[in-house]
């Protein structure tokens, strides 16, 4: 295999990066799959196993792929707890992140308006799903999140489906739909509950939320999903990783 060189030269691990990453953009490894040995990986590409090691070093410290000792490098999945709490930040004030209780309120479709559109990178008025649900942590409802979707990319989503998976939404995503959420930007700021919410969350209206929007991106940097949620924080915080 021949590398390119280019005046804005690329050490030659980014460029195995890339490599392993189109083979997980193409679908050659799914979630969950091992991927070839360091010495397989070598040889395909005629590169140093130290090439490689470092190539899935940034994949692993990226999310993307997941070392186990004595088994090999799989790629990661959202049914993997140390992934899933990546996207579900939220946690109780004394003690580490805890599975929630998920609750669908609403299924339907719609269409695009152009600002989901522009942010979906759809043409407006393209058809979207648009899921409305509940987490509850202990029994306590604790976020109110709606969720768009291009309907393009999740054909024969149903309402059952998401009811009866048991797990993230995203690990049914990439299960079932071949699409792997692997990064995320949010927006914050702070909001006070309208008379549907506070039932909804069980508090008074006006009390004050943490509203959280965001927009989650596939391989290639492709956004496949909007969401918005409104978090009661009266007995948990949200989390951030900074560096």
């Amino acid at each position: 295999m021949t590398f390119m060189t280019s005046p804005s030269f690329r050490p030659l691990y980014k460029q195995i990066k890339e490599l392993l990453l189109d083979g997980l953009r193409g679908g050659e490894w799914r979630p969950g799959d091992a991927i070839p040995s360091e010495i397989e990986l070598a040889a395909r590409y005629r590169v140093s196993q130290g090439t490689v090691r470092k190539a899935i070093d940034e994949l692993a410290a990226d999310n993307l792929l997941v070392r186990r000792q004595g088994k090999g490098t799989f790629v990661a999945s959202h049914g993997e707890p140390q992934v899933r709490f990546r996207f579900l930040r939220l946690a109780p004030d004394a003690g580490g992140p805890v599975a929630a209780e998920r609750k669908l309120l609403d299924f339907r479709r719609a269409r695009a308006s152009a600002e989901t559109a522009r942010l979906l990178e759809l043409r407006t008025g393209d058809s979207m799903i648009v899921l409305t649900r509940l987490l509850l942590f202990s029994g306590d409802p604790v976020v109110l999140e709606e969720v768009w979707l291009p309907a393009g990319l999740f054909r024969g989503l149903t309402a059952s489906a998401i009811t009866e998976h048991k797990g993230a939404l995203y690990n049914l995503f990439e299960t079932q739909y071949g699409t792997r959420m692997v990064r995320a930007e949010e927006k914050l700021k702070a909001r006070s509950a309208d008379d549907e919410t506070a039932k909804l969350l069980a508090l008074e209206p006006g009390h004050a939320l943490l509203e959280v929007e965001r927009l989650s991106y596939t391989y290639g940097d492709r956004p496949v999903e909007w969401r918005r949620g409104l978090y009661k924080t009266d007995r948990h915080f949200y989390r951030s990783e900074l560096g």
